[in-house]
């Protein structure tokens, strides 16, 4: 008869064995299944609301110290806050002709009386080789003009459409907006459905069984749908900023992330089925074991991630407590909803290979048993081959940089807003727009002097003086998305901030582009030592030594920079990416280590209970047979969840998901396997130096549980719930 394992005591009995009592018991199940389908019943009304509070707009991606975020205050004196200019583009290849100038004209009386306009719509501007036309209308959609501006602009199309031959096009901030609503319309739907496609077919394969699938995807909906409900209430009254990227990557993380719990969880269950006859007692061991594991990982991913509370950007700050809540309420779905329901069905749910009590274990001769044994040959030389291997890859970082999208590099596709905008580029000034806006306190005939001066301003308007301040708009000669637009906006504010006196402050889309970078640069240099030193203390304190945390965080590092070299070539060989968004690097590192460490965890934790039990070396190599096909199927899922992205049609998605989908192949099916195996076999003891391997502690089973095939106090019961 097989024999259950020793229990070792990961955590302390009063959490986890109160966590376990309730989840498994006999009755408790049914009312913890009863407490989850109560939840949902309040959450799912409320988690439908995300979409109303996301704030989609590039100011609330500013950090509120941002030279143009305090312009966006100070200009409320001047004009409303909530405006949002759009400006249509008539075109047509051969010139426009007398028909298309008097339709024109006519356009422009009658875009005054749309809804929400908030002065006097701009005389039409013509190219000068009479191609293009250009009218500026100033909405004004209040509040909300985010989620609006797609109704104004198509009211704007029905107005300027139907004169054949004559190509109008909507850009400026209203046309972005409503192009972007568009774009994520919809998208938490298409995010969903693709991500519960992806995650029930790899399912379907790991677990080659018609039912056990559909588990972990019920218990990784309530999480979803708990999650999005408790970030709506917090966007609603704590200002948490909630975007469609933060929403979309919480989606994904919390069906991938939780996937690889349940599997973790469910792997464990199935041998500890295999080793005692009462579901009941080997869920009870299932969690005892994997569960500190478990909640080890999901707790180095929470704090990794609340370290984004540390960044400037608005939209990075708030990414990190999404994110965070999103890991939490899944981690508690898969300890304590899927505990319930796998007991509930039975050991049937395995059909149709059913872990039989007493049956063998088959990953003993497994394909990662076989794995370990060779590279138990030569450990050394795997590893040194592996990490240089690794390196290699990282070389494609050469020549890459994370310096911004433009508006036309920020879509896969080719929306209005892009067309009308490069129209704008090649015949007129660029920035009609979208102008430079400058407040000074004081000495308003200098700053306007200094502006006239500048070259790459093409006109600057009179101060609007008002309560002591003064208004100027300068329209830019180069596109307001470009890095030209981004050194005018620099050299601007050197000129104005020297002028004495003047207070003078720059602002507009420009400057805030230009902010936003400099943030993104400031974040991505504080928060990822941060990470690191966060993630280093948390596997010091759990692992209780400091060599094995050093190489840990060692290898994760490196599997990034391999993960970000690939995809470097990718983005410009195969996608065709000009550039890269300046945040991909944080989020990329975020996910990659946070996740990583989970992964590392999930084996080091096994391989210090195996040691414990073989030897080192003999422990190394079963803690990989046992763990290495769910640590690869664990990664296949979350890699299929964050592919998903990259269906979407936004440059900064598609990144994101491609970067962070291969590296966890990577990780899981290389650097955790392999590198972090061969190191370990190597190393041996000196891995747990300086605490040592064999003072961690281990609670054997008495002699009397271990022939009953049960743990103590749990015998008694076994054989009478076999099923």
């Amino acid at each position: 008869m097989t024999m259950p394992p020793p229990l070792v005591r990961s955590g302390p009995r009063n959490v986890i064995g109160a966590l376990v009592d309730v989840v498994t018991g006999r009755r408790a199940k049914y009312l913890v299944v009863a407490c989850w389908l109560a939840l949902l019943v309040l959450a799912v009304p409320i988690a439908g609301k995300l979409a109303d509070v996301e704030h989609n707009e590039a100011q609330s991606w500013l950090p509120v110290s941002a030279e143009s975020t305090k312009v966006l205050k100070a200009q409320a004196a001047f004009r409303s806050p909530n405006l949002l200019p759009a400006v249509v583009v008539y075109h047509r290849s051969g010139g426009l002709d007398a028909g298309d100038r008097t339709k024109i004209a006519t356009d422009t009386a009658r875009f005054a009386h749309l809804a929400h306009v908030a002065g006097p719509v701009s005389p039409a501007q013509y190219a000068a080789d009479g191609t293009v036309a250009a009218v500026v209308i100033p909405f004004d959609l209040g509040a909300e003009g985010w989620q609006r501006a797609a109704a104004a602009v198509a009211a704007v199309r029905a107005v300027a459409g139907g004169r054949a031959g004559l190509e109008t096009d909507v850009t400026g901030a209203a046309g972005y907006a409503a192009d972007a609503s568009q774009v994520f319309a919809g998208i938490d739907g298409t995010l969903l459905y693709s991500t519960l496609a992806i995650v029930v077919f790899i399912l379907l394969l790991t677990y080659r069984s018609p039912l056990l699938w559909l588990l972990p995807v019920l218990s990784a909906g309530a999480a979803l749908m708990s999650s999005e409900a408790v970030i709506y209430l917090l966007a609603r009254h704590a200002g948490l900023t909630v975007n469609a990227q933060s929403a979309g990557i919480l989606t994904v993380l919390v069906f991938g992330a939780g996937t690889d719990y349940a599997l973790l969880l469910v792997a464990r269950y199935r041998e500890e089925l295999r080793a005692r006859s009462d579901r009941h007692a080997a869920m009870r061991a299932a969690l005892r074991r994997a569960g500190p594991a478990i909640i080890a990982s999901a707790s180095t991913v929470i704090l990794g991630l609340l370290c984004l509370l540390l960044a400037e950007t608005n939209s990075t700050k708030g990414l990190g407590p999404v994110a965070a809540i999103g890991i939490g309420v899944g981690l508690v779905s898969m300890l304590s909803l899927l505990p319930a329901l796998l007991v509930i069905a039975g050991r049937w749910i395995f059909w149709p290979t059913v872990p039989h009590f007493a049956s063998p274990e088959p990953t003993a001769a497994g394909a990662w048993a076989r794995v370990g044994n060779r590279i138990a040959r030569h450990p050394r030389r795997i590893w040194t081959l592996t990490a240089f291997g690794l390196a290699l890859l990282a070389l494609g970082l050469l020549g890459f940089s994370a310096s911004g999208l433009t508006n036309r590099e920020a879509y896969v596709g080719h929306p209005a807003a892009v067309r009308g905008e490069e129209l704008l580029a090649a015949h007129l000034p660029a920035s009609g727009g979208s102008p430079m806006i400058v407040i000074s306190r004081a000495a308003a005939t200098a700053v306007r002097a200094a502006l006239v001066r500048d070259p790459g301003l093409a006109s600057v308007s009179p101060p609007l003086d008002k309560g002591g301040r003064a208004y100027f708009q300068a329209t830019l000669r180069v596109r307001p998305d470009s890095k030209a637009a981004r050194s005018i906006v620099e050299r601007v504010r050197a000129e104005l901030h020297a002028i004495p006196g003047a207070g003078a402050l720059v602002g507009g889309d420009s400057a805030i582009n230009l902010d936003v970078q400099q943030a993104a640069v400031h974040d991505r240099n504080l928060v990822i030592p941060v990470v690191l030193a966060v993630v280093f203390v948390v596997l010091a304190l759990l692992l209780r030594a400091l060599i094995a945390p050093l190489l840990l965080i060692g290898t994760v590092v490196l599997s990034f920079f391999a993960a970000l070299g690939v995809s470097a070539l990718a983005y410009r060989h195969l996608f065709g990416f000009a550039g890269a968004d300046t945040g991909l690097p944080l989020y990329v590192f975020v996910f990659l280590v946070a996740l990583g460490i989970d992964y590392n965890i999930f084996l080091v934790s096994r391989v210090r209970e195996e040691a414990l039990r073989q030897g080192t070396r003999r422990g190394a190599i079963s803690a990989l047979a046992a763990t290495g096909g769910v640590i690869t199927s664990a990664g296949v899922v979350l890699a299929g969840t964050f592919a998903v992205l990259a269906t979407l049609p936004l440059t900064t998605f598609v990144e994101i998901g491609f970067a962070v989908a291969f590296g966890v192949l990577v990780d899981t099916t290389v650097v955790r396997s392999v590198l972090v195996t061969a190191l370990n076999l190597d190393l041996g003891d000196a891995m747990w130096w300086p605490v040592g391997l064999g003072r961690h502690g281990i609670e054997p089973l008495s002699d009397t549980s271990r022939r009953q095939g049960g743990e103590p106090g749990e015998a008694a019961g076994g054989r009478a719930q076999a099923s």
